[in-house]
């Protein structure tokens, strides 16, 4: 019996190769992450557990964004707190693995211009858990104001940051030696369209935007 018990077990459990991602409130997660005061912001972009696994890592997600035009914050300094999300994966509320911006053509210093003048961002988490392991990064993504606005989000810049992210991503880019083919497909019913429960009240037409992200040599 514990021989069955254990075969089924493995059986059952995902496979970080199988799917594009697992639906997080399917097991208690939610499509929306943690900012405080009972608000998140939404978990509008999907880079599918199906890319190239080297783009899953967190070196590869680094590079992959220096390609499209985001990299690590100014001087690595992070100002604000972390947020987390619950992606649905058993490892409940997880802080975000990094947070990315715009760079402005200039990955060494340009975040640091973001910082200033305000522009796209994104937080990333990856669905790991021993529940759904499909490896795939959901990414928070906003268009923020600048330093004197406090870094809030401009008015519908969930789907603004969303948007601008995906036309940068698409089709084929290069960073040091890789080349980065990425496709797109909206995806509808992850999450309702509107205000609930969103950060700063800015509602959202609903829509995440599933990446699938493939490598090749330059």
């Amino acid at each position: 019996m514990a021989k069955f018990t254990l075969l089924v077990t493995l059986l059952a459990r995902p496979s970080s190769d199988s799917v594009d991602y697992y639906d997080p409130r399917l097991a208690g997660g939610s499509m929306l992450n943690n900012a405080g005061g009972g608000l998140g912001e939404p978990l509008n972009v999907i880079i599918s557990g199906q890319s190239s696994p080297e783009v899953l890592t967190n070196a590869g997600i680094e590079q992959y964004a220096r390609a499209i035009g985001f990299s690590e914050e100014c001087l690595g300094i992070h100002l604000g707190d972390p947020q987390a999300a619950n992606l649905g994966d058993g490892h409940g509320w997880v802080n975000q693995t990094m947070e990315l911006r715009e760079d402005f053509g200039d990955p060494d210093i340009g975040t640091c211009l973001e910082s200033l003048i305000g522009g796209n961002h994104f937080r990333v988490y990856r669905q790991d858990g021993p529940s759904a392991n499909s490896g795939a990064l959901f990414l928070a993504v906003s268009q923020e104001e600048d330093v004197f606005e406090h870094h809030t989000i401009v008015p519908d810049g969930y789907n603004i940051g969303r948007n601008k992210l995906v036309k940068h991503a698409l089709g084929a880019h290069e960073f040091d030696g890789v080349t980065y083919e990425t496709t797109a497909k909206n995806v509808t019913g992850l999450m309702p369209a509107g205000a609930v429960g969103v950060n700063h009240g800015i509602a959202t037409d609903g829509i995440v935007t599933l990446l699938q992200v493939m490598t090749r040599p330059a």
